[in-house]
């Protein structure tokens, strides 16, 4: 018998039936057989729907190569980001055109008071520019290539980076010895002799530059281990820490201000913080508050008063977190009983709010930035850190902005002593915007706006929110933006009819949806509905080159900020996972429906888009309502979240179990997730709309396999499903950046197509 067929037919999947028992179900699972990642025929059958998927878009070739070009025409490919300050230099990249991967470069600063980074000229190498590494040297003769750490120590002499090349996110650690790097091509760049294997993400320096930290991940692919190396030892690394429960991570860096080594450990729900006093003598490290199951909390050093402070974000009986400080003297065994230290024993410095959720805190040594959310957008706040500030009279005030949707967050703020805040700004209709917030004056400076080449104007285009209403009545916002003159932006009698019977929040924003256009006339259009809902995650109103492709051809983009995000606080998160994880999936659909009935779009002509969780999200929603959709984008999507939730040998499962139950020994959760798995709930009795699911086959996050058993089921209801498997590449898909726009532009042509809009080109 042949696995698959190779001819214009679509690819079918052997069936090899495998029992599966679990409190006392037993699953048939037809197409287990997949896992196996180095059997030829596994492989044989993704090169076979590979083929299948190239021949049935093959037509869209032309649109593909279209907007691919008008990615590439948008963007400045010659281009500089904002040099940021550490230590006696500006770190910044440099991209390059026709090339994939960005310079990592620096320039000196002027002197010790020289805070103003030097403006670039993206043609011309800024004065004493040195390359510490090219990208595109690094990744010849590799078909994947990532960097998953870099950094300098703080004399500027010696440079780690860690090196990925197969997409499974295990980076090779490398050093370079910079102490002899001229300016442009003088001097040299020695390679040291040291290299380590199998890193983790994330190493980093000690603050002497003489040590260097890094994690490694087990079996399950969890950091479970920091370990210290010396530089030109030959001794074997030091084990700073390992965490042996299977439920936690383990992560670390310096504090802010350089002075204490920071270590912690957590799960989706419970963390656990520790303190290395001195690093450099290698103190044992202490724990600042024992873990305690369901309590969440970060730390942050301060210096106030003249005294080293802890400030830490805690969830103690505070839902939405608040910010308690301990002074550093007050932890650890000396200064008393450890079982004694907990959020509820320290000094409340910003309280618990019910409308606020507290996300972080960044800590210099002369101010402070606060970042949250509030009536679903980022916020950030500044207060000063003057001689005589008390922790009582700590008062952040909020910076402010002009438009009505948009996200905003600190960006690169490395040095302790810096006078400025570093800002990251954009909305849907706004580009990704640097800036700087003088903290002594408030002032705010723009750094950097994202170029968007091609006569571009912000103008030419609407953003706007509305609210869908649940099943259960919880109002869901939606964010929307789309061009203007396109027969979407005005309202329809029907709609008019609809926001009138809706709360009246919802009836202002749909007014304020429609205020450029004259009533009664809105003409539904296409478009694409996007969506996550998962990890508390929050997918903020951004700005997109790429999208505007779809834009400019009429579509509308929208985001359902469904629950199991983060938009709306903690408990919108809390209402979206484990056993009420159905409400992110019937969110999406209450608000697919709600953009019909208001008049922006019909079924036949929207897509849905979503990734990983995400794309859990897109198998169930085809199950739920297939109806309401001519198409749905999966990317590296998590459709047989049951299977792989069951296996704690799988990477990241016994990890999962607090963002989904663990389905293993509760027989509640397991009957829970198996009644909304996608690949468990294949239905016979309707019309999928058209699916592309894409995934990678060195993904370490979400497995190839869930995908591809996800498609061979959907084959045997004669679902019009396509899958594309990246055969080089990890959980991002393809690295380096025309190959990513090719990518898209690919995903964009499909959406177009689907939406009956490639057939004007």
């Amino acid at each position: 018998m042949n696995m698959v067929s190779t001819s214009a037919s679509a690819p079918r999947a052997e069936q090899r039936p495998i029992e599966r028992t679990h409190h006392g179900d037993t699953v048939i699972d037809n197409y287990e057989w997949l896992r196996e990642k180095e059997d030829p025929q596994v492989l044989a059958h993704l090169e076979a729907e590979n083929t299948y998927t190239e021949e049935h878009t093959a037509h869209l070739e032309n649109l593909r190569e279209r907007i691919f070009g008008e990615i590439k025409g948008r963007t400045l490919e010659t281009d500089l980001s904002v040099p940021t300050r550490e230590g006696n230099w500006w770190y910044y990249s440099r991209s390059v055109e026709d090339s994939q991967y960005a310079l990592h470069c620096r320039a000196p600063i002027a002197g010790p008071e020289d805070w103003t980074p030097p403006e670039l000229d993206p043609a011309h190498p800024v004065p004493g520019e040195q390359i510490l590494l090219d990208g595109n040297v690094l990744a010849e003769g590799h078909e994947f290539f990532s960097i998953g750490s870099f950094d300098v120590s703080q004399d500027g002499n010696t440079l780690l980076y860690g090196v990925d090349i197969s997409g499974d996110e295990r980076y090779t650690l490398r050093f370079r010895d910079l102490s002899g790097l001229g300016a442009g091509a003088a001097g040299e760049i020695r390679e040291l002799p040291d290299t380590i294997e199998n890193t983790f993400g994330g190493a980093f320096f000690s603050a002497d530059g003489r040590r260097v930290y890094y994690t490694t991940v087990d079996e399950s692919w969890r950091p479970d281990t920091l370990w210290r190396h010396t530089l030109g030892a030959d001794a074997t690394d030091e084990q700073v820490f390992h965490e042996p429960d299977e439920r936690f991570w383990v992560g670390a860096g310096l504090s802010q201000s350089g002075k204490f080594l920071l270590i912690a450990a957590g799960s989706s729900i419970t963390s656990e913080w520790l303190l290395v006093r001195d690093e450099a003598a290698g103190s044992t490290p202490e724990v600042i508050w024992p873990r305690r199951d369901g309590v969440e909390y970060e730390v942050e050093h301060a210096v106030i008063g003249g005294e080293d402070i802890l400030l830490i974000t805690h969830n103690a009986g505070a839902q939405n977190f608040e910010l308690v400080a301990v002074p550093v003297s007050a932890i650890g065994p000396s200064s008393g009983s450890l079982a004694e230290a907990s959020p509820e024993s320290a000094t409340v410095v910003l309280p618990h709010r019910e409308d606020v959720r507290l996300e972080s805190v960044a800590v210099f040594s002369s101010f402070l930035a606060v970042e949250y959310r509030r009536e679903g957008l980022a916020r950030v706040a500044v207060a000063a850190i003057a001689p005589d500030t008390t922790l009582t009279t700590i008062e952040p005030r909020e910076i402010e902005f002009d438009e009505p949707l948009y996200t905003v967050h600190t960006g690169s703020n490395p040095e302790w002593d810096q006078p400025t805040l570093r800002l990251g700004y954009g909305s849907l209709v706004t580009p990704s915007t640097v800036s700087e917030l003088d903290v002594s004056t408030g002032e705010i400076r723009v750094l950097k706006r994202q170029p968007v080449l091609g006569g571009y104007d912000p103008a030419d285009y609407q953003q706007a929110r509305e609210w869908a209403i649940a099943e259960d009545g919880t109002r869901i916002p939606i964010s929307l933006v789309w061009k203007r003159g396109h027969a979407a932006s005005a309202p329809s009698a029907s709609a008019s009819a609809n926001a009138e019977a809706a709360s009246d929040a919802n009836s202002e924003a749909a007014s304020d949806a429609n205020s450029e256009a004259a009533p009664g006339h809105r003409v539904p259009g296409p478009m694409e509905l996007y969506g996550y809902g998962s990890y508390e995650a929050s997918m903020d109103p951004s700005f997109s080159v790429a999208r505007l492709s779809l834009l400019d051809r009429g579509v509308t983009f929208a985001i359902a900020h469904v629950r199991g995000g983060g938009e709306l606080g903690r408990a919108w998160y809390e209402n979206g996972k484990t056993l009420t994880k159905k409400n992110t999936f019937t969110d999406f659909v209450a608000s697919a429906k709600h953009l019909i009935d208001h008049g922006y779009t019909t079924p036949d002509r929207m897509v849905a888009e979503g990734g990983s969780a995400g794309g859990l999200l897109m198998g169930a929603i085809a199950n739920l309502a297939p109806e309401l959709f001519a198409g749905v984008l999966a990317s590296v999507p998590f459709v047989d979240p049951l299977t792989s939730i069951l296996d704690p040998d799988l990477p990241l499962t016994v990890i999962e179990w607090d963002e989904w139950g663990n389905p293993l020994h509760d027989p509640e959760v397991y009957r829970y997730m198996k009644e909304y798995s996608p690949y468990e709930n294949i239905r016979t009795d309707v019309a999928y709309p058209r699916i592309l699911a894409i995934t990678s086959l060195n993904d370490t996050r979400v497995l190839y396999v869930e995908p591809a058993k996800w498609v061979a089921r959907l084959r045997e209801v004669e679902a019009p499903v396509l899958l594309k498997t990246e055969m080089s590449a990890g959980h991002g898909g393809v690295t380096g950046r025309y190959n990513s726009w090719r990518e898209r532009a690919f995903e964009l042509a499909w959406i177009l197509d689907v939406l009956g809009l490639a057939d004007h080109e």
